[in-house]
């Protein structure tokens, strides 16, 4: 079966060009925070850490919001590219592996920091970041047309839905500001607009101020 939806009812497929920018940003930026900590700086080695937690987490629930919504929706109105999304569906796995090898490496470092377990683990998450970023390449290129065509905007939201869903009220304006940080005006106003009232009015006010706490703690700045 092929399905397409009506030029009105499709997704703005953007927002996953914006929300996988911030993952390559983080995670191509996070084996150099733990190359830099000092030994035994345990201090910087749980904010480092903390952090790498985040972002493995915010990856973990868009990969969710993919393997509900997403995928058994391609499968069922895209049918030529069965193959393709089945694909997507392995690489997810193996990302996943990366991350458990990742993460008894992360509590290891994070309890007793030195040069040695950090070059280890930055290796780990560099190794990582290969997987992932091949994985988002091919997303961008293949899935995001698919869905475009076949997947409806109301369906489309209910991946973020279920991100808004399952983040407590401390990780939800981290995540979103990460996600907004490189996005244009236009990227943001539309990302926004998605968003229940509630939510929207937190990240501008309290969000605001805990996303500038969070990255100066973070980068020094």
């Amino acid at each position: 079966m092929t399905a397409t939806v009506p030029p009105d009812q499709r997704p703005d497929i953007q927002e996953m060009v914006v929300i996988h920018r911030a993952f390559r940003r983080e995670f191509g930026i996070v084996p150099a925070y733990i190359r830099a900590t000092a030994d035994g700086d345990t201090a910087r080695a749980s904010v480092v850490a903390r952090h790498l937690r985040l972002c493995m987490a915010g990856l973990e629930m868009h990969h969710t919001g993919e393997d509900i919504v997403l995928w058994p929706l391609l499968l069922e109105r895209a049918a030529p590219s069965t193959g393709l999304v089945e694909t997507m569906q392995a690489q997810h796995h193996g990302v996943d592996a990366h991350i458990e090898a990742v993460q008894p490496a992360l509590a290891a470092w994070e309890e007793h920091p030195t040069a040695a377990g950090g070059e280890r683990l930055a290796m780990l998450v560099e190794g990582f970041s290969t997987a992932l970023f091949e994985h988002l390449d091919l997303e961008e290129r293949e899935i995001l047309p698919l869905a475009y065509r076949h997947v409806t905007d109301a369906e489309w939201r209910q991946m973020g839905q279920h991100g808004t869903e399952v983040m407590s009220r401390s990780e939800l304006p981290i995540m979103f500001g990460l996600v907004l940080e490189d996005a244009d005006a236009d990227e943001r106003a539309r990302m926004l607009a998605t968003l229940p009232v509630p939510v929207r009015l937190l990240l501008r006010t309290v969000g605001a101020w805990q996303f500038s706490r969070y990255v100066r703690r973070l980068r020094g700045r």
